[in-house]
């Protein structure tokens, strides 16, 4: 029997180490390629064409569907791998895709595959169509969960335990309400991208804050949070967040 031709599409450096011994130990799999950035993923998908991909839904330079809106006629499966569990992901089990979290546990990886190793034949596009219209909406719900990548370990975070993130290069510093501040090793417009503006408003091209967590905003143009902490806001994002905090001004 052919092997199933793999692709893993991750930026993570542990996190591609991680899926690319998942996949030698599974007998069905061939590991094709191994590629961390939009670009390089739709060239290897062109070239190879694969059976299946292993694909991290956000990426530094974009995210899966700047991926998958670029392609015409897919004909492979995809295992999204994620590190959030909020809408996206009802929306990729509304289509018929898998997923896996952040952490992967090898036991989930496998029952992943033996699913793809049972499908003889999919509608790929329509599974992608439905895909793309459901993760258009974006509703979440702050007792969701994210998995930060720390520098030493990956950590289980709710969002409503965020006050805000402060950007430095290419890491992050995540605040949280319980005084302990993590050391992401993402940089902020990653969190930018996944955290929900309905609650995160970015004040400044270094910090992120949580709504929930704003005790004032100063006339001076610094926002005092709930623990003091204070959070510059850039002069040409003054009206933004004016406008995100006072909703009928």
């Amino acid at each position: 029997m052919d092997k199933i031709r793999t692709v893993i599409i991750e930026d993570e450096p542990a996190i591609r180490k991680e899926l690319e011994w998942l996949v030698l130990q599974e007998e069905s799999l061939k590991l094709e390629a191994i590629t961390g950035s939009v670009k390089e993923s739709l060239q290897i998908i062109e070239n190879i064409k694969p059976d299946l991909v292993l694909m991290d839904i956000q990426l530094t330079d974009g995210n899966a569907f700047d991926i998958l809106n670029q392609i015409q006629e897919p004909g492979f499966h995809i295992i999204f791998i994620t590190a959030y569990n909020h809408f996206a992901i009802k929306a990729i089990k509304y289509g018929a895709l898998d997923y896996l979290l952040k952490p992967i546990d090898g036991n989930e990886f496998s029952i992943a595959i033996q699913k793809v190793n049972k499908v003889k034949s999919t509608d790929y596009l329509n599974q992608l169509n439905v895909l793309k219209e459901y993760s258009a909406v974006k509703s979440v719900e702050m007792n969701s969960s994210i998995c930060i990548t720390s520098l030493d370990c990956m950590q289980i975070i709710r969002l409503n335990e965020i006050i805000y993130l402060s950007g430095e290069g290419s890491y992050t510093q995540i605040h949280l309400e319980n005084k302990k501040i993590v050391t992401a090793s993402k940089p902020l417009k990653y969190y930018e991208d996944i955290l929900p503006d309905a609650y995160f408003i970015k004040t400044h091209q270094s910090y992120i804050v949580n709504k929930n967590f704003i005790d004032k905003y100063m006339k001076t143009g610094i926002i005092i949070m709930k623990n003091n902490s204070e959070i510059p806001v850039a002069t040409r994002r003054k009206e933004f967040v004016m406008d995100h905090l006072n909703p009928l001004r």
